[in-house]
């Protein structure tokens, strides 16, 4: 039987999750130089356009039909046999078309937040072509296998109650490889560049710290105690990185910034989205003070050490704050707040650390992989980054033919 009230509430996160996406748009924009904000901002909208294409003829029959394999069934190819009835196996309370548009914003956001490495310096029509690819090859098979009906990393018993690593994990790891791949902005051995409009910045933060609650509260797929429990964690486990990056700043520069807080918020948010609907407030607390660490050394240390010019660190905030949210997963989850899930380390069950442990190792061991073998494919057809002069004059008018900001004399 349908319900009216859990059906409302899927697809008001839907629209929740939806609104990311252009949240994203400005987090990222406003991180990079004027002369490429609206670059930024083309990337995003056109991956909300073309992934929704691709989720209904292809993605959602790849990524859920329940098919044991790499991939799902095609038997819901061009949504075929997807109707308004409940699918069971998903959500039997909702239409099974809810359920797809929900998972489809999901679909959509994870590739966009690879462009944060190798902002500033790709063609546009190298990034539609590696986008669509990465959308079908690597984030298809990660969602089926971890989601799916059949997929063997959920038989093993993986917990991943929103996207740690579907999304998180899968989409950072491939960022490192294109930031490498691609090579360094022309401006980065002078230091990288500021944010060019911080205002931007914390709007993106805003849109997405909203949104958020839609991607891991609207993940119970009911309006029940199990969504109270996600939006609660979701909500303070961002707080406390917010709240610890800008105290970790303050010890180690002087000065707290509100940079450093919006980047903590984010990676709290990342971190607590594996774990929202199994772990209760205090190890939210613990997710959330923890991660700023991990994600600070992240990109204060081991990038520059490294020498990688992962532009907005989307592997410095996302894989990393999803490798600890995954694993904090195995640690910290709780039978007592969803007896669908398991316990973790900490309530005596190391086995789901060690199961957490290896979804992590295999996500990025595929992602890592593949996304090098697509990014190779699409650079040796069409070539993927921009020429100097191009680089120099901005993307904005050597990609769009358009500028954001005109002063009018």
């Amino acid at each position: 039987m349908i319900n009216t009230g859990d059906t409302a509430w899927v697809l008001i996160s839907a629209a929740l999750v939806m609104l990311m996406t252009p949240g994203l748009a400005f987090f990222y924009g406003g991180m990079v130089r004027k002369k490429n904000v609206l670059s930024i901002l083309m990337q995003c909208f056109i991956v909300l356009c073309v992934l929704s294409v691709h989720w209904v003829l292809v993605g959602y029959s790849l990524s859920f039909a329940p098919r044991e394999g790499f991939w799902g069934g095609l038997q819901w190819l061009g949504l075929n046999g997807v109707g308004m009835d409940p699918y069971s196996e998903y959500a039997g309370t909702i239409p099974h078309q809810a359920f797809m548009i929900f998972q489809g914003m999901f679909a959509i956001i994870t590739p966009a937040l690879i462009l944060g490495a190798f902002a500033e310096r790709m063609k546009f029509s190298a990034f539609l072509v590696f986008i669509i690819l990465w959308a079908t090859f690597v984030y298809a098979p990660v969602c089926h296998w971890v989601w799916g009906i059949g997929g063997w990393i959920r038989n093993l018993g993986a917990l991943d109650f929103a996207g740690g690593t579907v999304v998180h994990v899968n989409a950072g790891i491939a960022a490192l490889v294109t930031a490498i791949l691609i090579g360094k902005r022309k401006s980065v051995n002078h230091g990288a560049p500021a944010p060019h409009n911080m205002p931007f910045v914390v709007l993106g933060t805003a849109l997405l710290w909203f949104g958020w609650f839609g991607f891991n509260a609207g993940s119970a797929l009911a309006a029940n105690g199990l969504a109270v429990n996600a939006f609660v964690v979701t909500h303070i486990a961002a707080a406390a990185a917010g709240l610890s990056w800008a105290l970790i700043e303050w010890v180690r520069n002087g000065k707290p910034t509100i940079f450093g807080v919006v980047s903590g918020v984010v990676a709290g948010l990342v971190a607590i989205t594996p774990a929202a609907g199994f772990v209760s407030v205090i190890p939210a607390i613990i997710i959330g003070l923890s991660v700023s660490v991990f994600c600070f050394v992240a990109v204060t240390v081991m990038k520059p050490k490294f020498g990688y010019d992962d532009s907005l660190d989307a592997f410095g905030v996302h894989c990393v704050g999803g490798v600890w949210g995954a694993l904090a997963t195995g640690l910290f989850a709780s039978k007592a707040v969803n007896a669908a899930g398991a316990d973790g380390l900490f309530f005596g069950n190391p086995k789901q650390f060690l199961i957490q442990l290896f979804t992590v190792a295999v996500t990025i061991a595929y992602s890592f992989i593949v996304s090098l073998v697509l990014y190779k494919l699409v650079d040796a057809v069409i070539g993927v980054r921009i020429n100097e002069r191009a680089e120099e004059m901005g993307l904005d008018l050597t990609q769009h033919h358009e500028r954001a900001y005109t002063i009018l004399e």
